[in-house]
């Protein structure tokens, strides 16, 4: 089959590889019918590099068909539609009946100290192939697919892999009130799509942050109040701003949907690179320990939120982070929740926003559908932010 397979920094390649098999009685085997362009994936193309090995296919945003299952995926049989979670969980371990299951005690990777096993997502997470590929071998089958009805068209769905989840824990763990205030920091797919569940959950403002023209705009058409990093010359000024707005207080909530990928100091960005350069004997020790993340939108969301108020994280944060303020965070009664999303937590809340009105956007939320052939232009183009996009889908 082909898939999309990790080569080098910045170096994806649409390769021919083995097609996967039923290993286990727990899985299953789908046929690809649309798969998504994470900004996780981003991490993978250059940041993350030093935990990647050549040949590790990608991606962790895929639904399709089932072709085959396990003796003991019973809910399920070949020609059911079905989208995939981005995590591997069983569905009875504690971790998972108590909601957690980006921390499945039967799939957690413990050689590495890391919560379940992720798709297409490093050794830190198992090394587990992704999804950008024609065909994938989904593990614990009889808990982690959701099937579909038939007729509406993918993108009606595809976000339930990991985008709506992650947006909707993202709001849940701000504990935005109804009639309050939120700032999303990071109007990428996760950051837009938060937005927008804030806006249905009853959020009454929201504030949009970011400084790519087309994010702007699309965030505007769906009634965010927008603020555009570059018309500020500093954190203080776009604090000041949104604060003028709420009282002086500050809002209710911020979520930061930037991580790693913020516009952070130089010398932090310097060592990231630094270390994805390295062999990776050397390589991921400096990578996982002493790495400093660029946490410009953390400290700019530790400032922006009111006293009392809460902190969400929904960016992806790897290594040892700059010292924190906690001086500031104590001071200021600040909560703060963060984590992988847990998809099956949210999906049955989320269903009821993907019927016919779509009040979500989810129809038109992508930006590009390209077939997979094309993946080595979809990375570098969402990754220098071309071409306008935003949320990229592709097809193989």
């Amino acid at each position: 089959m082909k898939a999309v397979t990790w080569q080098g920094k910045r170096d994806v390649r649409v390769d021919e590889v083995p097609d996967p098999k039923i290993q286990k009685p727990t899985d299953a085997v789908i046929r690809i019918t649309s798969t998504g362009l994470c900004g996780s994936d981003l991490h993978l193309y250059e940041v993350l590099t030093p935990f990647m090995t050549p040949g590790d296919i990608l991606g962790h945003e895929p639904m399709g068909i089932v072709e085959e299952v396990g003796a003991e995926v019973t809910h399920l049989r070949p020609g059911d539609r079905v989208v995939v979670p981005f995590q591997i969980s069983c569905g009875h371990c504690f971790m998972c009946h108590a909601g957690l299951t980006t921390q499945c005690e039967t799939t957690q990777v413990t050689s590495e100290g890391m919560g379940a096993a992720l798709f297409g997502y490093t050794r830190l997470y198992g090394a587990v192939p992704g999804a950008q590929a024609e065909y994938l071998r989904v593990p614990q089958a009889q808990f982690g697919q959701i099937k579909l009805p038939e007729g509406p068209p993918d993108d009606r769905f595809l976000y339930l892999s990991d985008v709506l989840p992650t947006a909707w824990q993202a709001v849940a763990y701000a504990d935005v009130p109804r009639g309050g205030s939120v700032a999303v920091l990071g109007l990428g797919p996760i950051g837009d799509m938060a937005c927008r569940i804030a806006k249905a959950r009853g959020a009454e403002r929201v504030f949009g942050v970011d400084l790519v023209p087309e994010r702007l705009a699309r965030a505007r058409r769906r009634g965010v109040e927008t603020y555009d990093l570059r018309g500020f010359d500093n954190e203080k000024e776009l604090v000041a701003a949104i604060r003028d707005e709420t009282q002086g207080r500050g809002p209710d909530a911020v979520i930061d949907a930037v991580g790693t990928e913020a516009h952070g100091s130089a010398a932090a960005r310097l060592v990231q690179q630094a270390a994805s350069a390295l062999p990776h004997a050397l390589s991921a020790p400096l990578a996982e320990r002493f790495s400093v993340d660029r946490l410009a939108a953390l400290h700019t969301a530790i400032e922006l939120v009111r006293r009392g108020g809460t902190l969400s994280l929904s960016g992806v944060y790897g290594g040892t982070a700059d010292p924190m303020p906690m001086l500031t965070m104590f001071d200021k009664q600040i909560q703060m929740r963060m984590g992988q999303a847990n998809v099956r937590r949210w999906t049955d809340e989320i269903m009821p926003y993907l019927k016919d009105e779509d009040p979500l956007g989810v129809d038109d939320f992508a930006t590009h559908r390209l077939p997979l052939s094309d993946a080595p232009h979809a990375y570098e183009m969402f990754q220098r932010k071309q071409e306008g996009a935003v949320k990229v889908v592709m097809r193989p």
